[in-house]
């Protein structure tokens, strides 16, 4: 049990270049959803939503996608449903963030805790200037990430790809 929960806590050094036109994945695991959705918490519009869900056995802390300011943060208490469920994504614990990127274009990432998942941890503030890379928060014992991403970007990424946080490139700014 001592190596499981050892398994949950570590913080990998992982190195980047930093890159303003790319979208870094922000979190370990596996690709479960791309798809046109209406994201109904900040932008109210269409987006094209990606979910990674993280097994107990993915790295569980989260990194910054871009670079950019933080616009808005809220945390939602919820259920915990398990995260691969349709509806972990607006009824389930989470943090919400979007950050602006210097190109105006903004993106939201939420983290969403799930049936074993009971804690989030972020560390996003309103008006915070973030860097790409940098660690944001970490989903004690797991659970599901999601981004929102503009029409208009190049998804690099498909269902069922197993994704590692701060190195897999999700999309690009257009």
């Amino acid at each position: 049990m001592l190596i499981l929960v050892i398994q949950f806590f570590r913080v990998p050094k992982r190195t980047i270049e930093i890159d303003d036109n790319i979208i870094r994945c922000p979190a370990d695991g596996k690709v479960v959803v791309i798809e046109e959705v209406t994201e109904t918490e900040y932008f109210k519009d269409k987006r094209i939503q990606i979910s990674i869900f993280m097994s107990p056995l993915n790295v569980h802390c989260q990194w910054n996608p871009i670079s950019g300011k933080t616009k808005y943060y809220k945390y939602h208490e919820g259920k915990y449903l398990v995260a691969w469920h349709p509806k972990s994504s607006t009824e389930n614990e989470r943090s919400t963030v979007v950050t602006e990127h210097s190109s105006g274009k903004e993106i939201l990432f939420r983290q969403i805790a799930g049936a074993v998942a009971r804690r989030i941890k972020c560390y996003a503030k309103e008006g915070e200037q973030v860097t790409q890379g940098e660690e944001f928060g970490f989903i004690k014992f797991g659970s599901r990430v999601d981004v929102f991403l503009p029409l208009d970007c190049e998804i690099n990424v498909k269902i069922d790809d197993v994704v590692q946080g701060k190195q897999t490139v999700l999309a690009t700014f257009s």
